[in-house]
């Protein structure tokens, strides 16, 4: 526990990815790389939906503000990390510790609820094709933006004034290259029992939620595609949801594996490896996914390039 002398640290020490001298140029050079690639392609979606006509749709909407909260959470973690790569300073202010953990949580959990609504969206639009236009009005498909923002938003709230509370006498030395939960967990001179139980209560609550709507969602459609007599009216149907099925999966399984489970079962070198996927490469990953195969989004990406070539 924490003594009665303890003064909270204005700074924290980040222990980053690895100390290896070697490795700290061509570890920058990749994540440079995959940290342009993400603001390249993010950005470079949002624009085009913004600006297509064809794609003034609910599902690219979502997809949209999927891209927003995919490139601001890159950019909330890996800048930093790119410096200490090149021997820049591994301190944060306390202050600048509590914001990283804040606006990761916010946006990691909204991009949680965003996949759970665009599951939804898709279930609507292959389950109730005549009423589509009906149901997913634009009123609605803010009402759920806002919704998934706002959720997150309290989310992010309750534990970050949880790490308020906490005391850091022993050390101020984060060994992870950003300030997440665990390894601040870790150095806490005080009982992070109640801040364990809300991270698996809350966390949990928010995972099981958009896992569940998730699941019933994609029953309603297989159901519905299992009654269509056309194959090729089937491919189609399933083809609109393979992206989002494969941007899911990779979410949940990284955000299951690293939170709901024990502290005690924190493991530096394979946690710090986890933290990777989720903060650095889906974002990057995300977009591309739904760029690959989408018909709609390569001919809006060929009519924006012939419309610049035109004018130029």
């Amino acid at each position: 526990m924490a003594s009665g002398n303890c003064t909270t640290p204005t700074t924290f020490i980040l222990s980053g990815l690895t100390d290896n001298p070697r490795l700290q140029v061509p570890l920058f050079v990749v994540f440079l790389s995959i940290y342009a690639t993400t603001l390249l392609t993010n950005l470079g979606l949002m624009a085009l939906i913004s600006v297509d006509l064809q794609l003034q749709t609910p599902m690219y909407f979502f997809l949209q503000n999927l891209s927003f909260t995919d490139a601001v959470n890159s950019t909330v973690i890996t800048p930093k990390m790119l410096v200490m790569f090149l021997g820049g300073a591994k301190t944060i202010s306390y202050a600048g510790c509590v914001m990283q953990y804040f606006s990761f949580v916010l946006l990691t959990v909204s991009e949680c609820l965003l996949l759970a609504v665009m599951a939804y969206d898709r279930c609507v639009a292959i389950c109730k094709p005549l009423l589509y236009s009906a149901i997913m009005t634009k009123a609605l498909c803010w009402n759920l933006v806002r919704g998934s923002y706002f959720l997150a938003f309290l989310n992010s709230v309750i534990h970050t004034s949880g790490l308020l509370k906490l005391s850091f006498c022993s050390s101020n030395v984060v060994k992870h290259f950003f300030c997440d939960i665990s390894p601040l967990f870790q150095i806490s001179s005080s009982s992070t029992a109640l801040n364990e139980l809300l991270v698996f209560i809350f966390g949990g609550l928010i995972e099981v939620s958009s896992i569940s709507t998730i699941l019933i969602s994609y029953v309603f459609i297989i159901l519905t595609v299992l009654r269509i007599r056309s194959t090729e009216k089937k491919y189609k149907a399933f083809s609109t949801c393979t992206s989002h099925l494969m941007a899911v999966s990779l979410f949940h399984g990284a955000v299951v594996f690293m939170y709901l489970r024990p502290v005690s079962s924190f493991s530096l070198d394979t946690d710090k490896i986890a933290s990777l996927f989720y903060t650095v490469l889906i974002p990057m990953l995300n977009p591309l996914i739904y760029s690959w195969r989408n018909k709609e989004v390569k001919d809006a990406l060929r009519r924006a390039i012939a419309t610049n070539v035109v004018f130029h």
